[in-house]
């Protein structure tokens, strides 16, 4: 009988279970949990399934029993994997499940963002300023067309890739970033710099790692057009908050759209928050670019067939 434990049920909704296990085992999960209970709540556990608790060496070193981490999610930079591998846990994770509803979340920021919606829109809640206009409409922020402007488009896995056959299907021409510092540029690539200073729009499909962190900062978004707009539903940590806060107050850029932050959930006064109730360039949602139906759907099944497989096959 394999006790497995689910330590943070609430990152996948509640509309949606994952599949019991067909062996014998017992199972038991909670809505989330700290770095304080972790070890108490797992120390017997044959499986872990989790999705954003961190279980680093030390803590791993303290689960003998523990074969198994199973992620409800692609990302896996919150196990320590050099540790897992020593201590022959298996590390299991998720991908592609997002592959269509991802795109889809970035093409409607890339719409929100080029036909200002977020600023009418904040007018309507804010102010009175459609009703003492005095005609049918008014015009004071930018409506660009989405056809004909240039995507830069970092990363071109699954993600990336279909991110950028929707833009070009609503008429986008999409360029792909080489990576920063590369002395040779692949065909397909354009060099680094280069999709900074051409690319109305630019949308980052990254991993994390540590040439990516902070990729986004003071000196690559100086590169960006003042009309050009930065969209992130990679990683958080990619992108320089302070620096990206500084140039969307300064109007160095024209504006962002973002569904990741460095820390998940963001404190109450978070500087990026508390800038996206003032200022109408900025759209934030709460790291849900992923959960469309289908998506959980397929997560939540797959994640059940790799505790299956791994039982089976032990890999």
């Amino acid at each position: 009988m394999l006790n497995i434990v689910f330590l943070d049920r609430t990152g996948i909704p509640a509309t949606h279970d994952i599949p019991r296990p067909s062996f014998p085992h017992n199972w038991v999960e909670y809505d989330r949990t700290s770095s304080d209970e972790t070890f108490e709540r797992a120390k017997d556990a044959d499986i872990i399934v989790t999705s954003k608790v961190l279980l680093g060496r030390e803590l791993l070193a303290k689960l003998p029993k523990l074969k198994l981490i199973a992620i409800t999610a692609t990302g896996t930079n919150n196990v320590d994997l050099v540790a897992a591998k020593e201590l022959g846990i298996c590390v299991k994770n998720v991908t592609g499940y997002s592959s269509v509803t991802v795109p889809e979340h970035v093409l409607g920021m890339i719409f929100s963002l080029k036909h200002s919606l977020m600023s009418y829109h904040h007018d309507q809640v804010t102010s009175d300023r459609w009703a003492t206009c005095g005609q049918f409409c008014y015009t004071d922020y930018p409506i660009t067309d989405i056809r004909g402007a240039t995507l830069g488009v970092f990363g071109k896995g699954n993600t990336g890739a279909e991110v950028a056959r929707l833009a070009q299907a609503v008429g986008m021409n999409v360029i792909f970033a080489e990576h920063q510092g590369a002395t040779t540029i692949r065909e397909g690539y354009t060099p680094f710099e280069d999709v900074f200073k051409q690319a109305d729009v630019i949308t980052l499909h990254c991993p994390l790692t540590e040439q990516t962190q902070n990729l986004i900062n003071a000196e690559t978004l100086a590169l960006m057009k003042p009309t050009a707009y930065l969209i992130n539903c990679s990683r958080g940590p990619v992108v320089d908050e302070k620096a990206l806060l500084q140039a969307l107050e300064s109007r160095q850029i024209a504006g962002a759209a973002l569904d990741v932050l460095v820390k998940e959930p963001p404190a109450i006064d978070d500087p990026l928050i508390q800038a996206a109730k003032r200022l109408p360039n900025l759209l934030v949602t709460p790291h849900i670019a992923w959960a469309s139906d289908s998506a959980v759907t397929t997560l939540v099944n797959k994640v059940a067939q790799n505790i299956e497989e791994f039982v089976k096959t032990g890999k």
